[in-house]
């Protein structure tokens, strides 16, 4: 008997000591991942992940995509494809129609003015002397993080960081601890006092490295000789908007000696951006303990230079290149930091992006490619000249925007039964007559938008789903492909319905995700219900997304 019990007893010293000695993957007993990790790279192509994957190391991008699940064919289903409502898209698992995020800013047709998506008088700036206030209270549907929240009664550690205060505060949502971003873009983390009225100590004392300072000493330098940026054109490129006051977009970048001669912020320009965005999200990691407890916490964030540098220089610059080459070793090092702090197999990355992004169309035209420039201004005035032959003496459109036509309904006199009759007139008339201008695809007066169905396919489809019943305009119309609102030959944009603006990169990775790849279509509104399902958590209020099954482990 003495020897049975012995036997048992070594067995399980045995055992014991064997599991300790496994890697922390097979410790978390919890059916929920320690920690959810959401990433969004903002203006990120899928293509890039092809195009650039090559130079790119194999810790990064590279291990998210030979270890975790790609979607190749993940698009965003609405229009306008910007970064306000991508990012509010990927978080609520719904479009504009339901979130009300219509915009990065839109036009108040109450107000009569353009406001931008996040701004709250009603708060103030927590770290700053900068006026004005930032929260998510435009955004009319709980978000995934909120979910989270509402789930473990608040005890779940919720943050949400950028270089973009609208990058932060959507993701990290209604009830977060706190969404963070730079003041200025380029200096300290500062947050709104819709989450707290204080910085946190390790906040300050990340503040206090100063980085950005230390950062903008360093030239920015191509990673390899200039020759072998084979993916992207040549350094010196006539379709590069200038930055900076420098003279020539070409290697290098002096940021100090820019500053100096009056070229303003350029910090959110450079690489350096993103390497301040991953170091604060390391320090929130340790700061806040996340992933340390059995409670699941969310950490969001958001890289917004892509976005930024690659509005000026397009998408086949080699600075452009350059940057995803940079931020490939940011990703390295942030998994690294997941795995040292909480542990490999115990936390879930997801990664995608707020939108895409156009070739620049003068680049377009003139390697014969149809594409053009769509000038606002120039449209409201003809549509109130032609509209004033029927209605003499009248402004009939009061705003063009986001590529919405909002009527001037204080125009129109009479009882509601007549005014509501000519309203309906003056859509058609001014849609008719849009149809006329150059680059004009198609419009959908508001009429026709609600008498379709939400789930209705193609791009009337995507414009029913970015369209909000209250906040839209009264008309949405669809450029060509390769045409966008503005007129700089020098530069990019996006917004519209096309591929080349909706697919963009969707991987998960970590905690109870599979390895593999999948080429059917997704659209980005199924990110938060199959986090919602990893969590084991409500879907958000709004959510029409559905969960990606395929790629989730039994």
């Amino acid at each position: 008997m003495k020897k049975i019990v012995f036997f048992f007893t070594a067995s399980l010293l045995v055992f014991s000591l064997t599991l300790s000695a496994q890697p922390k993957a097979l410790q978390n007993t919890s059916k929920r991942p320690k920690l959810m990790v959401g990433i969004v790279v903002d203006q990120m192509r899928q293509e890039y992940l092809y195009r650039y994957e090559s130079k790119f190391g194999e810790g990064g991008f590279k291990r998210l995509m030979r270890e975790g699940f790609m979607l190749t064919n993940a698009h965003y289903n609405y229009a306008p494809t910007v970064t306000g409502p991508g990012h509010a898209s990927v978080y609520t698992g719904t479009t504009p129609a339901i979130h009300g995020i219509i915009g990065n800013d839109y036009y108040d047709k109450e107000l009569k003015k353009m406001v931008y998506c996040v701004e709250d008088p009603t708060q103030r700036m927590i770290g700053s002397t900068m006026s004005g206030g930032v929260s998510p209270w435009r955004m009319l549907s709980t978000t995934v993080t909120d979910e989270l929240e509402l789930f473990t009664n608040k005890k779940a550690k919720v943050i949400g960081i950028s270089i973009k205060d609208r990058g932060s505060v959507l993701p990290a949502g209604h009830m977060a601890d706190a969404a963070y971003f730079p003041e200025g873009r380029g200096g300290n983390f500062i947050t709104s006092s819709f989450y707290r009225n204080d910085l946190p100590e390790w906040v300050t004392k990340f503040n206090a490295r100063n980085l950005p300072a230390t950062y903008i000493t360093k030239p920015w330098t191509p990673l390899l000789s200039i020759e072998q940026y084979t993916e992207s054109g040549p350094d010196d490129s006539p379709y590069e908007r200038k930055i900076g006051g420098k003279e020539k977009m070409t290697f290098p970048y002096n940021f100090a000696e820019m500053i100096a001669k009056g070229g303003g912020d350029v910090f959110a320009y450079s690489p350096y951006a993103n390497d301040y965005v991953t170091e604060f999200a390391k320090a929130a990691l340790v700061g806040e303990q996340m992933g340390k407890d059995e409670v699941s916490d969310f950490l969001a964030i958001s890289y917004s230079t892509p976005d930024i540098l690659g509005h000026s220089v397009g998408p086949r610059s080699v600075e452009l290149q350059d940057l995803y080459m940079r931020l490939d070793r940011n990703i390295d090092d942030l998994l690294k930091a997941l795995d040292k702090e909480v542990g490999v197999g115990n936390y879930t990355v997801f990664l995608s992006a707020d939108h895409a992004v156009a070739d620049v169309p003068q680049f377009m035209k003139d390697n014969k490619v149809p594409a053009g420039y769509f000038n606002d201004e120039y449209a409201l005035a003809k549509l109130n000249e032609y509209l004033a032959t029927f209605y003499p003496g009248k402004r009939l459109i009061e705003k063009i925007s986001n590529e919405q036509v909002f009527l001037n309904h204080n125009a129109f006199d009479g009882d509601a039964r007549t005014s509501g009759l000519d309203m309906f007139v003056v859509a058609e008339l001014a849609g008719k007559f849009l149809m006329t201008l150059d680059g004009v695809a198609n419009y959908y007066t508001e009429a026709i938008i609600k008498q379709s169905d939400f789930d209705e396919g193609g791009l009337k489809g995507k414009i029913i789903r970015g369209h909000h019943a209250k906040r839209s305009g009264d008309i949405a119309f669809i450029l060509e492909p390769g045409w966008f609102e503005g007129n700089s030959v020098q530069g990019t944009t996006h917004g519209s319905p096309y591929a080349y603006d909706t697919h963009v990169p969707m991987l998960f990775f970590g905690h109870g995700v599979k390895q593999g790849t999948s080429s059917v279509y997704h659209p980005i509104t199924d990110i938060a219900p199959t986090v919602s399902i990893l969590l084991k958590i409500m879907f958000p209020n709004g959510c029409t997304g559905q969960p990606i099954a395929e790629l989730l482990k039994d």
